[in-house]
């Protein structure tokens, strides 16, 4: 898609900071961190929102996950402990319309979702 960011960032067109990448996933640094841990993970077919992804290819959820277990293993994020979050939507805050997966760390985050 040629006016979305991600797009872009895979094409490389506007450069990222990667810390992961294998033929369907990019995963690159967040230039707003959240945490002192903040990457990105991204499918390299553009989808707008996971809804979307789900919908027209659910495998890519899968390779997007089995990226980020990649990387938390190889960072040492599993022993530490992470967030993946996604946001679907310009109300839930959701600014890149481009299916994409916060990976979280090195924070304390509290206890959202506790049950």
């Amino acid at each position: 898609m040629s006016d979305c960011l991600f797009c872009k960032i895979v094409a490389g067109v506007i450069p990222s900071e990667k810390v992961f990448e294998n033929d369907k996933v990019l995963g690159f640094k967040d230039i707003t961190p959240q945490a002192k841990v903040h990457a990105l993970f991204i499918h390299k077919e553009h989808s707008r929102d996971i809804n979307e992804l789900v919908n027209d290819d659910p495998q890519q959820v899968t390779a997007i996950f089995e990226a980020i277990n990649q990387y938390s293993r190889d960072q040492g994020l599993d022993n530490e402990g992470f967030r993946t979050v996604t946001n679907c939507g310009a109300k839930a805050g959701q600014s890149v319309f481009h299916t994409h997966f916060h990976v979280l760390s090195g924070s304390s985050f509290g206890n959202f979702g506790k049950i």
